[in-house]
């Protein structure tokens, strides 16, 4: 009897650890969940399986958006002013099916923040899928788009190191930005700007957007034989334009790493000292 005890506390004290353990990694490889406890979430292969079941709304920008996402997502961004409206009417017209949003990927906080800020306002029956795209076009290529065009192709989705070959950092960025074949393009939009320009006259300004400017530079870049340098505000929207600067066949391109938000934290740093 005690020997049969011995081994119920031990199986218990095993239950326990794994379920810790795995808790712990589930917390670590999904960091928003812990901190929007109240946003229910579904699971990469359980949307699949009802993918026909659900409205999916994409809530990253436009142009992440028109680069890469699930097939049949509709677009509303969570940073456009009209949000909720349009929450609440899809909420209408979609009558009693679920409504699932979705951003990049694990770490991001889009689809936390989308969910809950429609909690806020009444909006019901709204679910964050936060595996997010890449995790998604990685499992089903068939029902993902990539640059207009489905089924895609996974090798062409770029990888976290293919990213990081194409990084500089702010010092280093401004450094070959003093160079003479470079064309350097600030892709932020008109609400990031604070009308400074760091780079003077070598610098354009294209919002990723608008589409049809980006193109105007990639182009000129091409012709004149020059290093395209690119930044944006936070170093995070860049990776979507590489796709697009790779399917132009540009291969002579470097961001800023961070974007312009750590070269003004390195400015001030200086400063401070």
């Amino acid at each position: 009897m005690r020997q049969v005890k011995v081994l119920f506390l031990l199986s218990s004290i095993l239950t326990l650890l794994f379920y810790s353990i795995t808790s712990y990694a589930v917390e670590s490889e999904f960091p928003g969940r812990k901190l929007y406890l109240a946003v229910p979430v579904i699971e990469l292969i359980d949307l699949y399986k009802t993918k026909s079941q659900v409205v999916l709304v994409d809530v990253r920008s436009n142009y992440e958006y028109k680069t890469l996402r699930i097939k049949d997502a509709i677009n509303i961004p969570i940073s456009s002013r009209d949000f909720i409206s349009k929450m609440k009417q899809l909420r209408i017209n979609s009558g009693t099916k679920p409504i699932v949003v979705y951003c990049n990927g694990k770490s991001c906080m889009k689809s936390y923040k989308a969910a809950s800020k429609c909690r806020r306002y009444g909006i019901s029956d709204v679910v964050a899928y936060d595996a997010g795209i890449m995790d998604w076009a990685k499992k089903y290529p068939a029902e993902s788009v990539l640059l207009g065009k489905s089924p895609i192709n996974t090798n062409r989705l770029i990888s976290t190191s293919n990213f990081r070959k194409h990084l500089l950092t702010p010092k280093n960025f401004e450094t070959k930005g003093a160079g003479n074949k470079v064309l350097i393009l600030d892709v932020r939009d008109q609400f990031q700007r604070e009308g400074i320009s760091i780079f003077g006259v070598k610098e354009y300004r294209a919002p990723l957007d608008d589409k049809k400017v980006v193109d105007r530079y990639i182009s000129q870049a091409k012709r004149e034989g020059k290093t395209l340098l690119i930044y944006d505000q936070a170093g995070k929207q860049v990776r979507w334009l590489m796709y697009h600067l790779e399917d132009k066949g540009l291969q002579d391109y470097y961001f800023m790493k961070g974007g312009i938000s750590v070269y003004y934290d390195n400015l001030r740093k200086q400063y401070i000292r």
